[in-house]
Order: structure tokens, then C-alpha cells, then sequence
């Protein structure tokens, strides 16, 4: 099945999708701020340029998009209906890099932690959030 948008819509609607600063993004970074931690922001030198580095508890933490990360059992990471092929193949090999650097960040000595887009909807998001807070916290007394 072929695209359901022109080349030119497409393009337009893909460069709409930002990946940094993201209102998920934001959440947490207001957060964790709110809550006397401080961190970096996609530090460069460090693999996949983590959403938030929190050096003092030597933690990481990536903020993922469902759809564009593939959230196992997640319903907003169903593959679209047009360019199936295509959606998989790009998809995957996001979450093959996530996995590469992921394993990385382990390999020098950094907890990595994730937080799904789905687990920020309001029903969800306190708890997502504090249990992401004790998962930080806990890191250094470890």
C-alpha cells in the first residue's frame, strides 16, 4: 500500500517530529528538577546522547517515544498501515542503536534508565515519575 500523504506533506509532517525537548522530555526534566536533582542535557560524548545525565548518581536516563522506539506491548507502537515494510525497517533499526548504545553506557559503568511516552499520560505519570526518582536515588547508595 503506498503512502497516503504527497512526498511534500510527508516531508513536511516527518520534520515536525522533534526529538529533543519533547513535552515527555519536559515532564521529567521538570520533575526530577522540582525534586532537587540536576543533570545534563544530550551530552554528546556519551552514546545515544542521553536525554538526561545525572553524573552525581552516575545514571542516565532516555526519554522514548512509543511509536519511534517500538514499546513492546505498546498499542501506540502498532506499525502504520501504509509502508509497513518500510516503518519496520526504520523503527528496527532504532531499536537495535537503542540497544547498542544502551549496552554501551552499561559497559562504562552508567545506569541506563527509560521512560515510556505512555507511561507519562496523567493516570500514570506520579507514579512513572516518583518510581523513576527512587530508581535514581537508589543508584548511589548502591
Amino acid at each position: 500500500m503506498s503512502d497516503v500523504h504527497s512526498p511534500a506533506t510527508r516531508s513536511y509532517n516527518m520534520s515536525q517530529i522533534k526529538g529533543k525537548n519533547t513535552k515527555p522530555e519536559m515532564l521529567v526534566r521538570q520533575y526530577l528538577h522540582a525534586h532537587g536533582l540536576r543533570y545534563r542535557l544530550h551530552t554528546k560524548d556519551l552514546p545515544g546522547k542521553p536525554d538526561l545525565v545525572l553524573p552525581k548518581y552516575q545514571t542516565v536516563v532516555f526519554v522514548h517515544g512509543c511509536f519511534w522506539h517500538k514499546h513492546p506491548g505498546c498499542p501506540k507502537a502498532a506499525a502504520p498501515k501504509t509502508r509497513t515494510e518500510w516503518w519496520q525497517e526504520k523503527i528496527g533499526r532504532n531499536v537495535i542503536n537503542d540497544e547498542r548504545q544502551q549496552s554501551d553506557l552499561t559497559v562504562k559503568g552508567w545506569k541506563v534508565l527509560t521512560v515510556w511516552e505512555c507511561e507519562l499520560k496523567p493516570a500514570l505519570r506520579e507514579s512513572t515519575l516518583r518510581q523513576l526518582f527512587e530508581e535514581i536515588t537508589r543508584a548511589n547508595s548502591a
